[in-house]
């Protein structure tokens, strides 16, 4: 009886042995897993690792086949072998989940699916209330077929209504022309991104577009964005050891994880280059105001850069790549709660604060303000340092500044890193509020990148990790009529030796082009030195457009010299007076005006003087800019000899033009 008891227990401590021992074989084969998936990163330990691993789980089931065959009958010896196992699994359980934590929270970077969301709108005081209203209508449609949320679902909706039956579907190259055609009732209604109103009521007549529209109906649709994009996979191969491009954008989002369709208006567009070999890197901020041709317009025409950005990143990036002559090979997107928590992660940013700056907060729920000095920002704090521009005395080149301060204190703050629990704050941040298009094994390439730059930043505690050049886009200001918005808007109009300085510095640092030593430098004890900004200038040409000047109010003698200096050919209707209308809009690009202006003269003294008296008062109509994200507006001025407004461009910077 005793003897059965005696073999019952070693029965049932036999079959602990086998139930921790497949545990602990399946704990380290998680472990294995996890350590398998972090390719490139010390390959060589890793395989040590993963090798010792499986010997030792050979070395396990030996030594537990010998226990159960009874080779080894002491009590304790088992005991001991069992709590081992025990051990053994939790070491590799809670390893191999971290690990797995981590390439899970890496691999939520790129986010792969996108929701997007489609409204059908129609003015507020039009009788449309829902879909079952919409017949009998003339409805905007944007024309390119890879939009989710311009054209795909919009066709979802047409299709499962059937919209196309008993309404008239007008295409549309843009959103903005689409939109002026629904103020004038030249359309019913029209389909658009859920983010119009973020989009558009900055413009001067849309400040009120969300209470002075509807929406209709709307539609939500989960997709691949490697099914409506081209850039998502074009640099899957590109190996992080060789010299890349990162354009870094800035979304005006509020969400907390950027799984919706996360479209802006530009606002915070840095173009960085980076050389992994050198730890050289170039940052350019393009100012949200950059008059460039637009890649995904028909024809490309040119318009702010800001507004490529409501057509995707495509758009954008095509826009970019085409006019700075690079190719870009990933992007990243950080909407504002994601700035706040990656400040906030790595203990606050030191910056210096020119002077007191306000903005609302990251859920623009309340005003936040900081104060001069030289000061350690939080999330918050930063973001408004990053934001402001409205009181800052150069504005949009002031704030892109600043975003650069921003970014560089990160990257030196991140030698600081010293606990896994920071480390794994900021992994959450960019995990939720990053979007990129790199895959999860480009990402974790940068592992040698940062071992270099630890290595740096052990050599000397004040250096910087990179040496970064900073880029400037030099320009000048115009008023140019806007073909789409049908309005006059302020422009940026890039200076083409800027332009050329800045391609030629990115692909010094690309390896595209051979970098030139400089031979001879120059300096005074009795002045700081300064580091130099390519693109700054000075140039001695502006480069801006000839302007049609509003003749209203001239005699037919004072418009034909105006015309006559101008290049501009202009036929008169009326015999005398003054002119009281013009075919063309004042401000619009001589180079688009076919054939001749006619200029309607007034044909009496009567309006003759009523007209030059008004002239000042006419109104304008000209975009005029939000608090921080919107269209820039300048008042727009009679036409002067202004050189800069008034000179055409030259051959060469007409050539550019064309091309």
């Amino acid at each position: 009886m005793a003897r059965d008891s005696s073999d019952s227990k070693q029965k049932g401590i036999n079959l602990l042995l086998i139930l921790f021992l497949i545990i602990s074989l399946i704990c380290s084969g998680l472990l294995i897993y996890g350590i398998f998936l972090y390719d490139g990163v010390e390959t060589l330990i890793r395989y040590i690792i993963i090798g010792l691993l499986v010997i030792n789980d050979i070395r396990l089931i030996f030594k537990c086949r010998k226990y159960i065959k009874g080779k080894t009958k002491k009590k304790p010896k088992k005991k001991l072998f069992i709590f081992d196992l025990l051990l053994y699994s939790i070491i590799c359980g809670v390893v191999g989940y971290s690990l797995l934590s981590v390439y899970g929270k890496i691999s939520g970077v790129n986010k792969t699916n996108v929701t997007y969301t489609s409204y059908l709108i129609a003015m507020k005081d039009s009788k449309y209330s829902n879909i079952s209203d919409v017949s009998d209508l003339k409805i905007g449609l944007l024309n390119d077929k890879k939009s989710p949320d311009g054209y795909i679902i919009p066709q979802l909706i047409i299709k499962e209504n059937n919209l196309q039956d008993d309404n008239e579907i007008i295409n549309y190259d843009d959103y903005t022309s689409m939109l002026v055609d629904l103020y004038a009732g030249d359309v019913d209604a029209i389909f658009i991104t859920s983010n119009y109103t973020s989009m558009f009521s900055g413009i001067s007549g849309y400040e009120n577009i969300e209470s002075d529209t509807k929406v209709i109906t709307k539609k939500s649709k989960t997709m691949k964005k490697t099914d409506t994009s081209k850039v998502e996979a074009a640099s899957t191969g590109k190996s992080i050891t060789e010299p890349f491009t990162i354009l870094l954008m800035g979304i005006d989002s509020t969400d907390e994880v950027l799984t919706k369709n996360a479209i802006a208006n530009g606002d915070t567009l840095i173009l960085i280059t980076f050389n992994p070999k050198t730890l050289n890197a170039t940052m350019l901020s393009i100012p949200r105001d950059s008059y460039v041709p637009i890649s995904c317009w028909s024809g490309k025409p040119e318009n702010k850069i800001t507004h490529a950005a409501a057509y995707g990143n495509d758009c954008m990036i095509n826009t970019i790549e085409d006019y700075f002559d690079t190719n870009i090979d990933y992007y990243a997107k950080i909407n504002f709660k994601g700035l706040v928590k990656l400040v906030d992660a790595v203990g606050g940013v030191e910056v210096d604060v020119p002077k007191e700056l306000c903005t609302d907060d990251s859920s623009r729920g309340g005003e936040v303000c900081i104060q001069p000095g030289r000061r350690v920002l939080n999330g918050e704090e930063a973001l408004v340092f990053a934001r402001n521009r409205k009181s800052l005395a150069n504005g949009d080149f002031g704030r892109a500044q600043h975003q650069q301060e921003i970014i560089m204190a990160l990257v030196n703050k991140m030698k600081e890193i010293k606990d896994i629990k920071t480390f794994m704050s900021i992994l959450d941040t960019v995990s939720n509020s990053l979007d990129t298009n790199l895959t999860t094994k480009q990402i974790l390439s940068f592992y040698d990148i940062g071992k270099d730059i630890i290595k740096r930043s052990l050599s000397s505690d004040d250096a910087d990790l990179v040496n970064i050049q900073q880029l400037f886009l030099q320009g000048s200001g115009q008023m140019i009529y806007d073909e789409r918005a049908r309005m006059v808007l302020w422009d940026y109009v890039p200076n083409k030796s800027s332009r050329k300085d800045i391609i030629n510095a990115m692909k010094v640092n690309l390896e595209l082009v051979q970098h030139e030593d400089i031979k001879e430098f120059h300096f005074s004890i009795n002045e700081p030195y300064e580091k130099e900004i390519i693109g700054e200038g000075p140039y001695s040409s502006t480069g801006t457009y000839t302007l049609l000047p509003d003749f209203t109010g001239d005699t037919e003698a004072q418009a034909r010299a105006t015309a006559s200096r101008l290049g501009i050919s202009v036929t008169f209707e009326g015999t005398s007076g003054t002119v009281v209308s013009q075919s063309e809009p004042a401000n619009r690009r001589t180079d688009l005006i076919r054939g001749s202006v006619k200029l309607t003269l007034s044909g009496n003294k009567k309006t003759d003087e009523k007209t030059t008296d008004d002239k000042n008062d006419k109104n304008k109509k000209t975009a005029k800019d939000d608090d921080e994200d919107d269209d820039d507006v300048k008042p727009v001025s009679s036409p002067s000899t202004d050189d800069e407004e008034k000179s055409p461009l030259n051959d060469e910077e007409k050539d550019d033009e064309k091309s």
